[in-house]
């Protein structure tokens, strides 16, 4: 099922299949215009928006696509070449650009790409943004600037170098420095590949560097995962390093590997970051609906609580401004620290976990290990357009007459129950279905998610 995803996370679709130079064309006009319409009424310069890209091989031609577009719609772009998803949006709002926009699919396969599309802020498009973007590409009725009035382009080399004084500003380096840490990343041939050694140079680390070629052709599947890092896993017990780090391809999240060689699950990288954070300052902390349960254990030993939003960036930063929340972020690898820069950032997450080490002194698995533990189980599937609704429907037919259920369907349908929760939705960036759960033990884990997993299979065979 090759269809191209528009939702609030960006666009994303197959190279050369649902997302061609055509279509990011138009979706870069449909930018511009909402930018240049922004601006009418106002004196003074033409727009600008700052570009950014990840290693894929596709990169370069979409990249021209976007800059064309938007220069076509009168819009000034500054070229950042190859950066990382936060980088492009520390660099939006340090330029006090009007918007920013990355080619990147994220941690999706190699065949994919797409387009992120930031706020002047560097937050990702609200969802009623998102939404008028995606009318004005439909349309076509795009703003296209005469001779005199096109967009120009320059290009700007300094993103990697702020994106690590902003990170370092947010911890004490000299705690970090004084551990001399020997630390094991795995940058999946991705847009971190440069950045984040530089980062761990700063902080002492002694590093051995996997996958540190920036050209795109992935030595695995770049989502950070456990069946993806299992040379992560071997690098860290063979270099006996106190830490492994695996970022996706635009390294905007991050799963930790512990001083035994074992993945601990990339809920964790958020838990521990927050963990952190709060034995220095105190407040509210914001996550999405399939977040672990783990950050409100955290949070409440800590006498403050947790604000849950729908999947997606956008709205766990919305969230985080509207309940002025000192971090949030995402249980699938993403720390959002608002100090440095409003988008989920694996710097971050990596300097935050190193210096919570260092000043512990304690290891990585007994930092885990005074967690409470929790065991989440995850499936996808084919989902067919449209089917999702009759999904959500059918699932909390089923599960009303449970006792004590509860049920939100602000971002597909959670179902809080007393054995734990489970949580159906549609990807926002790919055409599947997700089923995730989370109990105390596998075996209430797995019995809900089969048990809605059942109810969807019945609904798309009838479809």
């Amino acid at each position: 099922m090759d269809r191209l995803m528009v939702s609030v996370s960006g666009v994303r679709g197959t190279v050369g299949g649902t997302l061609t130079p055509e279509v990011a064309c138009r979706f870069a006009c449909a930018f511009g215009t909402m930018l240049v319409r922004n601006r009418r009424g106002r004196r003074g310069k033409r727009p600008t928006v700052v570009l950014g890209r990840d290693t894929r091989p596709s990169g370069p031609m979409l990249r021209n696509a976007v800059a064309a577009g938007l220069l076509a719609s009168g819009v000034n772009v500054v070229d950042l070449g190859v950066v990382t998803t936060p980088g492009a949006a520390l660099m939006t709002a340090r330029l006090r650009a009007d918007g920013g926009a990355v080619i990147t699919a994220s941690h999706n396969p190699a065949e994919y790409n797409g387009m992120k599309f930031l706020q002047s802020t560097g937050t990702g498009l609200a969802a009623d943004q998102a939404g008028r973007l995606a009318e004005i590409r439909s349309s076509g009725e795009f703003f296209l600037a005469d001779t005199e009035r096109l967009g120009v382009e320059t290009t700007n080399s300094d993103t990697h170098r702020l994106h690590v004084q902003a990170v370092c500003r947010a911890v004490d380096c000299r705690a970090v420095v004084r551990r001399r840490f020997k630390v094991v990343l795995d940058s999946v041939n991705g847009a971190g590949c440069a950045v984040t050694p530089m980062l761990l140079k700063r902080l002492g680390c002694r590093v051995a560097h996997l996958n540190a070629q920036p050209h795109g052709r992935f030595a695995h599947p770049p989502e950070p995962i456990e069946p993806n890092l299992k040379g992560l896993c071997a690098a860290v017990r063979r270099h006996k390093a106190a830490a492994g780090f695996a970022q996706d391809a635009d390294a905007d999240r991050l799963a930790i590997v512990d001083e035994n060689g074992r993945f601990i699950g990339e809920e964790y990288t958020l838990a521990l970051a927050a963990a952190f954070v709060l034995r220095h300052r105190k407040g509210k902390l914001a996550a999405n609906m399939v977040t672990s349960r783990m950050i409100d254990d955290i949070a409440r030993s800590a006498d403050c609580r947790v604000v849950r939003a729908p999947t997606g960036e956008a709205n766990v930063v919305a969230a985080m401004r509207k309940h002025k929340c000192i971090m949030g972020g995402e249980g699938g690898g993403g720390v959002i620290e608002p100090k440095v820069v409003p988008v989920r950032d694996s710097l971050v997450a990596i300097a935050y976990v190193l210096q919570y080490l260092a000043e512990t002194g304690k290891s990585l698995s007994e930092l885990v290990a005074e967690i409470p533990r929790y065991v989440m189980m995850k499936t996808k599937f084919p989902c067919p357009p449209g089917a999702a609704a009759g999904v959500i429907a059918a699932a909390q037919r089923a599960f009303a007459s449970r006792a004590g259920a509860r049920f939100d369907a602000s971002d597909g349908l959670r179902i809080d129950l007393p054995e734990g929760w489970v949580c159906a939705r549609a990807s926002n960036t790919e055409p599947i279905m997700r089923i995730i759960a989370e109990a105390a033990d596998a075996e209430s884990a797995g019995r809900l998610v089969a048990e809605v997993r059942r109810v969807a299979d019945s609904v798309i065979a009838g479809s």
